[in-house]
């Protein structure tokens, strides 16, 4: 089915903690080409930091107001109570959008959100254009995010006390069942044998002829990503996913908390800091924004594993509250305490 041309087309950008899609989606606004741009960003955690990245975009095809952020747990979780009025907001503005992106928390089950967009009062509206997971390469190929069937089985087979498969590889496979492309993030640092090593896990894991897009720095042409004209939402229920027998789901098997520093000095030292509570804690996923000592320019942290990466995006303004917080993600069960030692000092 075509999407009606009256109704705003929605692009759904999913995938794990830490894959690219805040990456990807500043491309996408920086070579809009003219469109009229609209973002809904569903940060999990307590502070919006993935909402902070792109406002500090300065990005004319999107300006700051036309990005809405939703902070109160995990879109598929809260589609009636945020989701929607997030739409409604968005589609008030003048002049209108050309085009809404939705960048969903690493935790989000795209097929309840996109099956949203069959009720009534949103359907008349707007149209999911296409579901867009993104998945890190160098993590795939190492097994790190996902991995195939005979390694679970024997993981299984090792843990007695293991009755479920890893959530993690759960919400991974139900993003990528849903999706119709996929992004298969910093394939700089992957070689060929990697690259093919990450290829076949997605392909075991996806029941329809889903293109693979390699990309370096989210830099993919807007145009294949946009315009997909798919209407996604009258053949969400074609895509099977684990959850499919649910009425409902929750994300308990994840933690999340917020963590205040004191003034840093160096950001390396803070980084080796990061990484060792990844190596030492299961730290998942830390992200957040840094006041480093005599520094006017605010340091972006972003850490996916031990794998930590930092940058200035811009100077600390008067707006601002300056000050260094984290976000800290992980499997249910964090010990909090050793974690804030081991960052905090």
């Amino acid at each position: 089915m075509t999407a009606s041309a009256s109704r705003v087309p929605c692009t759904v950008i999913t995938g794990f903690l830490g894959s690219g899609k805040t990456t990807l989606i500043r491309n996408i606004l920086e070579n809009a080409g003219g469109k009229r741009l609209a973002i809904i960003v569903n940060e999990f955690g307590d502070v919006g930091i993935d909402g902070e990245i792109l406002k500090g975009c300065g990005v004319e095809a999107c300006p700051e107001e036309n990005i809405v952020e939703l902070a109160n747990g995990c879109i598929c979780c809260t589609v009636a109570d945020d989701f929607v009025p997030a739409l409604d907001q968005i589609l008030s503005r003048t002049p209108k959008v050309d085009h809404i992106l939705i960048e969903t928390s690493g935790l989000a089950l795209p097929k309840p959100l996109v099956q949203a967009f069959q009720w009534p009062s949103v359907k008349s509206r707007v149209t999911v254009d296409g579901v867009i997971a993104v998945v890190d390469g160098p993590a795939l190929a190492e097994g790190r995010v996902a991995h195939d069937m005979d390694a679970l089985k024997a993981q299984r087979a090792e843990d007695v006390t293991l009755d479920h498969e890893d959530p993690v590889e759960e919400v991974f496979e139900d993003q990528v069942a849903c999706a119709d492309l996929i992004i298969l993030s910093k394939s700089d640092l992957l070689d060929a044998e990697a690259t093919a090593r990450a290829n076949a896990i997605i392909a075991e894991h996806i029941s329809r002829a889903v293109r693979i897009v390699p990309s370096a720095h989210g830099k993919v042409d807007p145009n294949v990503l946009l315009g997909l004209d798919l209407a996604v939402e009258d053949d969400i229920e074609n895509r099977k996913t684990h959850h499919d027998d649910e009425v409902d789901h929750e994300h308990d098997d994840f933690d999340s908390f917020v963590i205040d520093l004191p003034s840093v000095a160096s950001p390396d030292d803070l980084a080796a800091r990061v990484s060792r509570a990844a190596e030492e804690e299961n730290v998942l996923r830390v992200k957040g924004f840094v006041d480093i000592g005599g520094k006017p320019m605010r340091l972006l942290l972003q850490a996916v594993g031990p794998r930590v990466n930092h940058y200035y995006d811009r100077a600390w303004t008067t707006a601002d509250d300056r000050r260094s917080r984290l976000v800290v993600i992980g499997l249910k069960g964090l010990d909090r305490p050793a974690i804030e030692k081991i960052l905090v000092g």
